[in-house]
């Protein structure tokens, strides 16, 4: 879910927040987990399921196809049945063969699907990424997908009497949590894992979490990182600056600061280093196949205290390099022309359709969650609101107003952290940022928090391993006991 990932990555792997079968930082696989004689030895079959372009509409009688995955490997007869939700990417079939979840499938004798979210990977529900198009882009409509899917599959595979369990992290998280909020009688139990459940225009909080990450490391490392970005955007202010900022950043073209919007694309892209690696601490996610993942807290922390490398604003160079070299970047691209070239691109083959034009479509139609530096208490600089909201109005000609409207929308349709509902337990790592709009302590017994102190994003749902902290193997078995006790119910 984050947006200053395009500043950065947009060229080269899409990596937005979600865990789970989305922007999990989606990709191939890596070194697997076992997960006993029954593992699936091949990638699972893709397959394809009718859904309404318009749920909500009886006249458009419109159908598109919709990808899903099916793992029946775990299954024994009367078993649950496990749906892992689709995010802001493709859905990684990564997660058919590896996860926390599958454990609990094996225990259980799960049956496990996962349906891919409409406008995202290969689920194209339109002939185009337009504005029009997107209309049909929505939790809404997605939450519609889910409900017919399980409807469907239910009296198909004669699943009907059998509990559903929804899964999902990030954004999935959030639908997870929202889908047995909305269809109670559709889905027995949710575990929704690092699930901004809050709408928030400005969600300054998140760049408040990043710092706190990062001084938990070392104490004078938000500080060093502050004096940096500090002294980018006062270099920033001098075109005669210019040329020695694109060779310490090594860009791919000479900086070119003619608007505010420039600047702040500069600023939030240098930044994202931090963020990206703040959100992943220390998780699971080469499995997938993500590359970065021995990037963590301590060796950005590292390099910003190497007085060897000069002074602040040298070393922040210095991690922009790494995290070139790190993904294979030949340089890096800092143009927000070019960003903006990407994100009005409205074909199924543009640069940003992955995800990107997708997933800012919904923040700005749904969810805000823009994470400017508008408090004082995080260590960048020169990204505010205002930056983030003018991004809507100039790739979907929504005003800054109507965002504000969405969001409020989205909170009384959803409850925001006041959910009414049961059977949902909602883990968080204490260094995700994204904890901040999510559900840290426990709304009622049936409606539990999983606050697992040390990690990062969706960090229970990757597949255990040996060097895991105490709380998360922990974690995870407090999940699966909810599991068995809420089967029972």
């Amino acid at each position: 879910i984050q947006i200053f990932l395009y500043s950065f990555l947009l060229s080269v792997v899409l990596l937005l927040a979600l865990c789970a079968p989305a922007w999990c930082r989606f990709k191939g696989f890596g070194r697997l987990h076992a997960l006993g004689q029954q593992q699936l030895r091949e990638a699972p079959e893709e397959l394809w399921f009718p859904q309404k372009l318009d749920h909500f509409n009886g006249a458009d009688d419109r159908l598109w196809k919709q990808r899903y995955f099916v793992n029946e490997a775990f299954y024994r007869l009367g078993g649950p049945v496990f749906l892992m939700i689709g995010g802001e990417g493709p859905a990684n079939p990564a997660w058919m063969q590896q996860g926390a979840w599958l454990t609990y499938a094996q225990k259980l004798g799960a049956l496990c699907l996962m349906l891919e979210h409409r406008f995202y990977g290969k689920s194209h529900p339109t002939a185009d990424l337009s504005t029009d198009s997107l209309r049909f882009l929505s939790s809404r409509q997605a939450l519609a997908d889910l409900a017919h899917f399980r409807t469907v599959m239910a009296e198909s595979r004669g699943l009907t009497n059998r509990k559903w369990v929804a899964f999902g992290g990030s954004y999935p998280g959030s639908l997870a949590a929202w889908f047995r909020l909305k269809y109670p009688h559709l889905v027995h139990a949710s575990v929704a894992t690092s699930a901004p459940i809050h709408a928030t225009v400005n969600f300054p909080e998140y760049l408040e979490v990043v710092r706190r990450s990062l001084a938990s490391e070392n104490t004078e490392c938000p500080t060093l990182v502050k004096e940096a970005s500090d002294a980018v955007a006062k270099k920033l202010q001098d075109p005669k600056t210019y040329d020695n900022i694109t060779k310490d950043f090594n860009l791919c073209s000479k900086l070119q600061v003619q608007t505010e919007m420039d600047s702040a694309y500069f600023l939030e892209t240098l930044a994202g280093n931090f963020m990206d690696v703040v959100q992943y601490n220390e998780d699971n996610r080469e499995f997938e196949g993500v590359v970065g993942t021995n990037i963590t807290i301590k060796v950005l922390c590292g390099v910003m205290g190497d007085r060897s490398l000069g002074d602040p604003y040298a070393r922040y160079a210095a991690v922009a390099r790494l995290m070139m070299d790190t993904f294979s970047m030949k340089c890096l691209d800092a143009s927000f022309s070019n960003y903006v070239r990407d994100m009005t691109n409205t074909s199924w083959d543009g640069t940003a359709a992955g995800g990107g034009r997708q997933w800012i479509y919904q923040t700005c139609s749904e969810f805000g969650f823009y994470q400017s530096t508008d408090s004082p208490n995080q260590p960048f600089t020169g990204f505010p609101l205002q930056y983030q909201v003018k991004q809507c109005a100039s790739f979907y000609n929504i005003s800054a107003e109507q965002v504000a409207e969405a969001v409020a929308q989205t909170n009384e349709y959803y409850g925001s952290y006041d959910i009414r509902s049961s059977r949902i337990v909602f883990p968080n790592g204490s260094i995700d940022p994204w904890h901040a709009l999510g559900i840290t302590q426990d709304i009622s017994p049936d409606l539990p928090a999983v606050f697992i102190k040390g990690t990062a994003h969706c960090a229970n749902m990757y597949p255990a391993r040996s060097e895991d902290l105490p709380q998360l193997s922990l974690a995870r078995d407090h999940v699966f006991v909810l599991l068995q006790q809420w089967l029972k119910q």
